[in-house]
């Protein structure tokens, strides 16, 4: 499905943050579908196939977790979203647990939230093509060889990636040691490795570079590189982020030493990297 035909569903029961949704997402050219509560919001769920939500978390009766839940549950595919406001930061992390692609802080800005169903969007494609495989991997596995060797050509191939300017052409970059980030195409490389983030963990990650290799506390990743006016309640949410982005940078590189905490100061990038 192309992106801007990707259908969205939007759960908040604040009317002034629906409306603004609604606006912006249409805007670019997005169907959205709306609903009032999180009891609406099951309702659509099991009837209609999103590719992504956006999900306030603090609802009267059912709550952005259930909602979150079940969507999973109905289209494992789609990419989730969720609000949050002052009181529910806690929340936020158990929806990071749950599979939530990335989260918004009530207010949020118009540029953030683009940037974050993009790519949003652009993980639930990639998820809908990985179940597509599979898929055709299980029919495959049941025919018998004589078969697969006669359909050899009729095998499914992923096409090559468009080719890209290389790292020297990026005019808005910056480069430390083994570390790379390209602020223009929101990508952050480790040894040579492309780490898949969500905008939130990009914008946490990048700051930290740049800063590097000056110790940077957990308030001030909160202000500076997330916005939030009281960074103080938001330290819970960044050190989840800093586990999320250390164990994505594992499992691409095998490295678990990019990522240095201070005790009782904040992070800082190894010094081995700069």
């Amino acid at each position: 499905m192309a992106e801007a035909g990707a259908r969205i569903l939007v759960v908040d029961d604040q009317p002034g943050v629906r409306f603004f949704l609604k606006e912006v997402l249409e805007g670019e050219g997005y169907h959205v579908v709306v609903a009032d509560s999180g009891e609406a919001a099951l309702e659509h769920i099991p009837e209609e196939t999103f590719d992504a939500a956006i999900i306030d978390l603090v609802m009267r009766e059912v709550g952005g977790i259930e909602v979150l839940k079940a969507l999973k549950r109905a289209t494992p595919s789609a990419a989730a979203i969720v609000l949050t406001a002052h009181g529910s930061l806690e929340t936020a992390v158990e929806a990071l647990r749950e599979g939530a692609h990335d989260y918004l802080f009530k207010p949020c800005k118009t540029s953030r939230l683009r940037e974050s169903v993009r790519t949003a969007l652009t993980k639930s494609r990639r998820e809908e093509r990985r179940l597509e495989v599979l898929s055709n991997l299980e029919g495959f596995l049941t025919r018998s060889l004589a078969e697969l060797r006669s359909e050899t050509d009729d095998l499914p191939v992923t096409p090559p990636e468009p080719s890209q300017k290389s790292d020297a052409e990026t005019t808005h970059s910056l480069e430390k040691g083994d570390l790379f980030v390209d602020f223009a195409r929101h990508l952050i490389k480790v040894d040579g490795h492309v780490v898949q983030l969500s905008p939130t963990e990009f914008d946490v990650l990048a700051y930290l570079i740049s800063e590097a290799p000056r110790v940077v506390s957990t308030e001030e990743v909160a202000r500076e590189a997330q916005g939030y006016e009281d960074p103080w309640e938001a330290s819970e949410t960044v050190r989840y982020h800093i586990y999320r982005i250390r164990q994505k940078i594992e499992d691409c590189t095998g490295r678990r030493d990019v990522i240095h905490t201070v005790r009782g100061v904040g992070y800082t990038i190894s010094d081995r990297e700069l």
